[in-house]
Parts: C-alpha cells; structure tokens; sequence
C-alpha cells in the first residue's frame, strides 16, 4: 500500500483513470513474466504466463501482440542535455583556469559550446541544446554572446508528463536495487541501499537538510561522474574489458508530515 499510494497520487493528478493504469499494468505482467520467469531450456507459452500472472490466456495473447508503450522520447532529450551539462562540469576542455565551468562562445575554434555538443550530444544541433537550456534557466547568455553555466545538473522545466518519464526512471532503478537486495543470498553481492531519517523535526530544520543534502550530494554525484567517465567507453574508448553494464548512484531528498 505505501508502495502504490504516491504513484496513485500522481496518476490522479494527470488525469491518468485506473482504466488506463491496468491496461499498462497487464502489459508489464505479462512483459515481466515472459522474460523473467521462464523455465530453463522450455518455451515460455501463453499459459504458463497466464498460471503466473492471472490473465486468461486470451487476456495474455493479446498483450503480446501489442506494441510496447514507449516514453523513450523525453527520456534520451534529458540524457542528451544532461551529458552536455555533466561535460561542462568535468572536462578540462571547457573549465577555465580555476577548474570551473568556463565562459563559453557559442560558436569558433576550440572550446565553444558547439564543440561541448558535439562531444556529448551526438548529432543533434547545438542551437537545439542551447534553447532548452537557456529555456530551464541552467544557461544564460553574456552580453558579450558568451554562455555561462548556471545549473550543475539539468533539471527540465517541461510538461509533466516529460518529467514523469524521466524521474519514472529513477523510481524503476530505486525498485531494481531493492528487489536485487530482497533475493541477493550474498551479502556481498548485495546493492548500497541507505537512508538517514528522523520523526521529530521542526519545520524551521527542513530548510538547513534541504541545503546540505544538495551541497553535499551534488559533490559526490559529481565526483562519481568524473570516475564513471573515465571509466565508460563511449567517453573514453581506451578503456578495454568485457561485457557491457549500466551502473551508477541515485540521490533523493524526502519529507512528509506525521
């Protein structure tokens, strides 16, 4: 119940009716079930799934037969603006003499803001970047035409909807490391999960929490940052070994009254 109440809440909020909410939720039963609770070296049939999930087997036919719902979109535009900002902040490149984010020209040799896009954004227009950048208040433009970075990490200022499918991220990892640890046998193999809380805080403390988690936070997020560069082989292609894993740390800041 603690699990399903807030995401009730923001489904509510969007207008989102329980319709719509089971319609996904079958896709996702079926979807999990198919791919991670097969029996070795068998087939995993219609009802099999249907046994796992409680769906008829006609209910599980033509969930498979659907097309995956997809939020990808506002998902790979905050990666992309999130890379440029992250490169900013790190890469010696675009830091000025003190180690700092530097005044960047839009456009020109060596270090512009053309340049930092190019290296962490891929293929997608510059101006692209700058507007949405510019437009979340993370940029602003000199007088003299020169950027300068505002925000250490991009926080989009967009539809709701957009947000939800990237903080719907975050939530979807936070699940992953809490199952992982709920059937890990090795407490060695077992994911960092922790928390600090109190019960009894007066109102006039949350301000003082809120700054030093950020600070604090903000300082570690981007130290991993440099170390998880260094190590990526999109960003650093002399970096050898095997396989291929997503890995990384999550931050978050919680209150609620009781």
């Amino acid at each position: 119940m603690r699990l399903l109440r807030p995401l009730v809440r923001i489904l509510l909020r969007n207008g989102i009716p329980f319709g719509t909410f089971m319609e996904l939720a079958k896709w996702i039963y079926v979807d999990v079930a198919a791919k991670e609770f097969g029996i070795a070296h068998k087939k995993q049939t219609d009802s099999r799934i249907s046994v796992i999930t409680g769906l008829s087997r006609k209910e599980v036919k033509n969930v498979r037969q659907m097309t995956e719902p997809n939020d990808g979109g506002a998902v790979e535009r905050y990666n992309r603006a999130a890379r440029v900002i992250s490169g900013w902040v790190r890469d010696r490149t675009f830091q000025d003499g003190w180690g700092k984010p530097a005044l960047l020209p839009a456009e020109g040799e060596g270090a512009t803001f053309s340049q930092l896009v190019k290296i962490y954004s891929g293929d997608v227009p510059a101006r692209a970047i700058l507007d949405e950048l510019l437009r979340v208040t993370a940029v602003e433009r000199l007088k003299d035409g020169r950027l300068r970075l505002l925000e250490r990490a991009y926080i989009p200022c967009t539809e709701e909807s957009d947000k939800l499918s990237i903080l719907g991220t975050d939530v979807g990892l936070l699940i992953a490391t809490i199952d992982h640890n709920l059937v890990c046998e090795v407490p060695e193999e077992a994911f960092f999960q922790r928390k600090v809380a109190y019960d009894n805080l007066p109102v006039e403390a949350i301000p003082e929490l809120r700054k030093l988690t950020e600070e604090h936070a903000q300082a570690l997020l981007e130290y991993l940052d440099r170390w998880l560069a260094e190590q990526d082989r999109d960003f650093n292609p002399k970096v050898s070994g095997t396989g291929r894993k997503q890995a990384g740390v999550g931050i978050y800041f919680f209150e609620e009254d009781v």
